[in-house]
């Protein structure tokens, strides 16, 4: 029966369905010594497992910081680098942005000019439709006075 058992543990474990006691029961279970023939090519991993679990490191670990005097050199000169371009970016930024905004009063300029130069035409258009008005009252007497005769 506990073979049977062990078996389908096994199978679980393979699988990743096993829980952490039942993973406990296989390492108990293969570091006794009567382990059926069966089962004993699963042995050594359960045994290995055990043993490393109590493995420790016991030698200090010691974590300098050591900052070479070429990175500080290089360090020192990123940020020369770093402030000529920021004012480079500025200079250049503020001109464009200049004529960008010269561009813009142009247009404006420009955009009230046609306003203006439309208004007058509308003006005049309306004078000459006035002018055309008469025209039109002296052609109509005119062929009034030719159609008499």
């Amino acid at each position: 029966m506990e073979l049977d058992k062990i078996e389908k543990l096994l199978e679980k474990y393979f699988e990743a369905d096993t829980t952490v006691a039942e993973e406990n029961q296989l390492k108990d279970y293969f570091s006794k010594d009567d382990i059926p023939e069966s089962l004993q090519q699963y042995a050594p991993m359960f045994r290995f497992m055990g043993s490393a679990k109590k493995e420790e490191f016991d030698q200090e670990v010691v974590l300098e910081l050591e900052v070479k005097e070429s990175f500080k050199v290089s360090y020192k000169w990123m940020s020369v680098a770093a402030a000529v371009l920021m004012m480079f970016g500025l200079y250049f930024g503020k001109t464009y942005y200049d004529e960008k905004e010269l561009e813009q009063e142009q247009a404006l300029y420009a955009y009230n000019e046609t306003i203006k130069a439309l208004d007058m035409l509308a003006q005049n258009m309306e004078r000459g439709t006035e002018k055309m008005a008469y025209l039109n009252e002296f052609e109509e007497a005119k062929e009034k006075i030719y159609n008499k005769n």
